[in-house]
């Protein structure tokens, strides 16, 4: 894939050949984000469809380390209730990265997050013994924010798991406010090494919804809007009085710290959830469908402030550093994502400097139609603080020395995986085809 990708073109094929030097200097600052949502499959399908697999990182790293950066941080923020220990322990993460060659580099592993959640202790929050809110820099885009033009005290932005307040506090009219760990607006290069997989919010995470995890309290991170479609949010379809209940409830439970009463107000208002869904698990109160204009705005938000953003806070008209996109597109996950996906062997890598252009054939790739998939087809838009330079139109994917367009990368290495039950029907290149489940084995590039 480096080879295919042109880098370092005059030491090909020798032992000074070093790829990753015709985008960085020694001396600089690099951080590489991998996907380490969580520490367990929901599906119980295991978690090499879940995060990304750490021989892939291994690899990517020692190239990094072959240019001599000053500094080199491994890290993420997982969801709140991620047990990064486990996740470490199991994956064998925590092994292959302290066998790296560090030389005169300084290498971390970091967990991001600023608060996680005790589940053992009834949902308990608990402040990191590491970071302070010192370790991040807080940006706020104000008008600037995709969110602005849906942001009403009619429909509040929610995540289902965290106060209500707080996202009150730093996502209101004119004000879009980020919490984005500090290691990421130091550096110089970025590596956005994402699992490819589907989500059941924004359809599709990988080059683009994988920055979340640069943000390191969720509680700044609108998932979706409170209420139905009818009554002007996005958490579901339509209205339905049962799972506006069940909102009031969660909304309660999550002003709670914890304990017994925040456990039974949560359990109270699943029960409620599950009485307006009719029998379908999957139309809950989340924003789990293809109605979610939040997440998709959110999540390229944060794009563009990893793209521009200054540790002062400010934006820079130009980019502020080199960001390039390494998918682990070997296993991919499919069905309900992004925390409970079923495995599909792509057999895939890609790399790209445009995160948009990435996501567009990554689509293509999944048997899905990017152009329905908003977070995809607004990463294109003409906005302050773009994400360009270029158009779909304008895509050329490279393998084995051949230049080709999306459409024939996507018939050559392509599959249908199955997209999350919200979005059903309404993310496929081709709606009419069966819609459950992969209908082909999806050929592999040796």
């Amino acid at each position: 894939m480096l080879l295919d990708a042109g880098l370092d073109e005059a030491n090909k094929g020798t032992a000074a050949w070093n790829p990753i030097s015709a985008v960085m200097q020694p001396g600089l600052n690099v951080v590489v984000k991998p996907n380490w949502v969580t520490h367990h499959n929901a599906s119980g399908a295991g978690w090499e469809c879940l995060v990304t697999h750490p021989s892939l990182l291994d690899v990517l790293c020692r190239y990094v380390l072959k240019a001599r950066p000053r500094r080199l941080i491994i890290g993420d923020a997982p969801v709140q209730g991620c047990d990064f220990a486990q996740l470490m322990a199991v994956t064998r993460t925590a092994d292959i990265l302290a066998r790296l060659p560090s030389g005169a580099t300084t290498i971390e592993v970091k967990d991001f997050r600023l608060v996680t959640l005790d589940e053992a202790a009834h949902r308990t929050s608990r402040a990191s013994d590491s970071r302070t809110e010192a370790d991040y820099v807080r940006f706020d885009l104000g008008a600037d924010s995709l969110l602005e033009p849906i942001t009403s005290g009619d429909a509040p932005f929610r995540v289902t798991m965290y106060d209500p307040r707080a996202l009150d506090d730093t996502h209101a009219p004119g004000r879009h406010q980020y919490l984005v760990a500090r290691e990421l607006i130091e550096a110089d290069v970025v590596f956005n090494v994402p699992k490819l997989k589907t989500h059941k919010k924004a359809g599709v995470t990988g080059a683009l919804k994988n920055l979340v995890g640069i943000n390191g309290h969720k509680a700044f991170l609108p998932h979706h809007r409170r209420g139905g479609s009818e009554r002007g949010g996005d958490a579901y379809a339509g209205h339905s009085m049962w799972k506006a209940f069940a909102e009031g409830a969660y909304d309660v439970a999550n002003r709670l710290a914890g304990g017994r009463t925040k456990d039974a107000l949560f359990r109270s208002a699943a029960l409620l959830e599950r009485a307006g869904a009719g029998g379908d698990p999957q139309s809950g109160v989340e924003g789990s469908w293809y109605g979610n204009d939040t997440v998709w705005r959110m999540s390229l938000d944060l794009q563009r402030l990893l793209r521009y953003g200054r540790v002062d806070g400010s934006m820079s008209d130009a980019p502020a550093r080199a960001i390039i996109t390494v998918t682990d597109a070997i296993i991919a996950g499919q069905g309900e994502g992004p925390l409970a996906p079923t495995p599909c062997e792509l057999g895939l890598i890609t790399l790209g400097t445009s995160p948009a252009a990435v996501e567009w054939l990554h689509a293509g790739l999944m048997g899905f139609d990017p152009r329905r998939i908003p977070i995809i087809a607004h990463a294109f838009d003409d906005v302050r603080f773009p994400l360009g330079p270029c158009a779909p139109g304008d895509i050329v994917v490279r393998n084995g020395g051949d230049r080709l367009t999306v459409d024939a990368a996507c018939r050559a290495f392509g599959a249908r995986l199955a997209p999350p039950s919200g979005w059903r029907g309404h993310c496929e290149r081709d709606v009419d085809a069966d819609q459950n489940a992969d209908t082909r084995t999806p050929r592999i590039q040796s």
